[in-house]
């Protein structure tokens, strides 16, 4: 069964610890905290570059979340364009259940 993204990030927003923007991601990551970076589809390039790096380098894990930024900020309930989000607490989601569905996804193709 497929987990809906929209449903589980807005869960994890209502109910957990969320961090917005790219510079709070950054710091969150150095710091080590987070869970998972979710990024939209339309942060710059090299922006997101840096970021996957440091994810990568800290161990955590990262999303890349199928629509532009508009709409993952009307999914979490903002009224704002959010490029970058870092779960620090799912609370009641499933989110990091997307990682998995993702490999999944990848592996099979």
């Amino acid at each position: 069964m497929a987990i809906d993204a929209n449903t589980e990030i807005r869960r994890a927003v209502d109910t957990g610890k969320v961090v917005f923007g790219q510079r709070q991601c950054q710091k969150e990551l150095l710091k080590g905290n987070g869970e998972l970076v979710i990024f939209s589809n339309n942060i710059p390039a090299n922006e997101k570059e840096k970021l996957l790096h440091i994810t990568k380098t800290q161990g955590k894990n990262a999303f890349d979340y199928k629509d532009n930024g508009l709409t993952l900020g009307s999914v979490c309930g903002k009224p704002f364009v959010i490029s970058t989000l870092i779960i620090i607490d799912k609370g009641k989601s499933k989110v990091l259940d997307l990682i998995e569905e993702n490999k999944t996804v990848k592996n099979s193709k």
